[in-house]
């Protein structure tokens, strides 16, 4: 077991046994699964929305370096200049080459998941520019230190008291207020910022090949306000976004909302396709899109796991995942969380550092049965565990107790040998590891076989 393991196994419980955290997610989650359950009734055949959305996916991937070339023919036709980030690194590097060409000082940001991937907040600090979240959840984390806890829903494990304890805290706010005027605060201060900004922020949901456009979708107009006020836009994207068609979004949008929020559609729904053009008053004078590699082309290499890259990032996995709800976001130490997470991060952080995330998973397959682009994540996982046998060092002791298990597990009636007092010393020293040191394990006095018999 590495260092990367043992902490997630100590935060891990650290979590599951803190009742308030574990208050405030089950109460937040639940309004996201009350919504979502209701959104999908307004479906006449959900399946065959996912069907669509499953298909769409994997024609994409399928000729993924075509539809890429596609896109940058199309946007760059109308000046949009497309820059091709090999790893965070690079994109970091053509984000300071920008700054300093357009003389930035401040930036604002939409909400973006690739952003965090590549800690744009952290580099672009670094070299002396402020950069502000414009979505209130990742605005309310950037406040307290922290990053996104949820890939839908930044601030999921706050409270509004929280969040009223928070704001006190770092603006000296009545800590009385309520929700919307905590909401109002933000949205006055960020109004003088999009106007100061030189340069605005945001991700990409999907890329559109055939016109050569980035759509963003979002509830706040937040993302609409950062790149109409500052003169430069700059999009970051992973390549696996893409998606065939304009005409795709008429599915993937309302798919993508439903099965996120539990909305038709999220309220705003923008195309960029390039700067404004000369007749137009209003809009970026610059626009850039990086589009960001950082090891997706290895994972796409695998048979099995490259499925993950068809993922439309909804969250909804996350949402009903039993393991995610206990153990919380932060856990995972990785940008992308949960059970598409536990496939995806190994690959993107060092198969070694965070292969232990494809074991934070109760192959009961819920993820499996709720995701709109018909990835199998609970399998892929298990395919992910095979992989990290093959390529990490195995303990010899580890490899022992799992050896001796095994022997045991095929030959069931060595269970009725007589073992009862061996097993309980196994529950009172190593099974509290396992187990956990919260949790009392009953004593055994007979085998499971023989209760089940006397039972019955």
């Amino acid at each position: 077991m590495n260092k990367y393991y043992r902490k997630f196994l100590v935060d891990a419980e650290k979590v599951s046994n803190n009742l308030k955290h574990r208050k405030t997610i089950k109460y937040n989650m639940s309004k996201y699964d009350a919504s979502v359950l209701q959104g999908k009734l307004k479906y006449k055949n959900i399946e065959k929305a996912k069907d669509y959305i499953a298909n769409r996916k994997r024609v994409a991937l399928s000729e993924l370096d075509k539809y890429l070339l596609q896109f940058e023919e199309q946007i760059s036709k109308r000046g949009v200049e497309v820059l091709w980030a090999t790893d965070s690194k690079e994109a970091c590097d053509f984000i300071t080459e920008i700054i300093e060409k357009h003389n930035c000082k401040l930036i604002v940001k939409s909400k973006s998941m690739t952003t965090e991937e590549i800690e744009f907040n952290e580099h672009v600090e670094s070299i002396g520019i402020q950069s502000v979240e414009t979505d209130l959840g990742e605005y309310i984390v950037q406040v307290a230190g922290e990053k996104p806890y949820h890939i839908v829903t930044p601030a999921m494990h706050k409270s509004k008291i929280d969040v009223n304890e928070l704001f006190h805290e770092k603006f000296n706010l009545d800590i009385n207020l309520s929700a919307e005027e905590l909401t109002n605060y933000v949205r006055v201060k960020l109004r003088t910022l999009y106007q100061q900004a030189e340069i605005g922020v945001t991700g990409a949901n999907f890329i559109v090949s055939d016109i050569g456009a980035i759509a963003v979708t979002e509830n706040e107009g937040n993302a609409i306000m950062t790149t109409s006020f500052p003169k430069v836009h700059i999009a970051i994207a992973g390549i696996e976004k893409v998606i065939p068609t304009l005409n795709d979004l008429d599915k993937f949008w309302p798919t993508l909302a439903v099965h996120a929020t539990g909305q038709s559609i999220s309220v705003y729904n923008t195309i960029f396709t390039g700067p404004k053009k000369d007749n137009e008053d209003f809009g970026p004078e610059k626009m850039y899109v990086i589009l960001l590699d950082n090891r997706r082309t290895e994972l796409l290499k695998q048979a099995i796991q490259s499925d993950s890259l068809a993922c439309i990032r909804c969250g909804a996995c996350l949402n009903v995942c039993p393991v995610y709800k206990n153990i919380g976001g932060y856990t995972y130490n990785a940008t992308y969380s949960g059970p598409i997470g536990s496939i995806i991060s190994p690959f993107y952080q060092g198969f070694c550092k965070s292969a232990h995330l494809s074991y934070a998973c109760s192959i009961c397959g819920k993820c499996t049965e709720v995701c709109p682009s018909k990835i199998d994540i609970h399998m892929v996982l298990l395919h992910n565990r095979n992989m990290e046998v093959d390529k990490c060092k195995r303990n010899k002791v580890f490899s022992f107790v799992i050896g001796t298990f095994k022997l045991f597990a095929l030959n069931v009636s060595l269970f009725d040998m007589g073992f009862n007092g061996i097993k309980n010393i196994f529950l009172k020293t190593i099974g509290k590891n396992i187990f956990g040191k919260n949790r009392e394990l009953p004593t055994f006095k007979k085998s499971f076989r023989k209760s089940y018999k006397l039972s019955n």
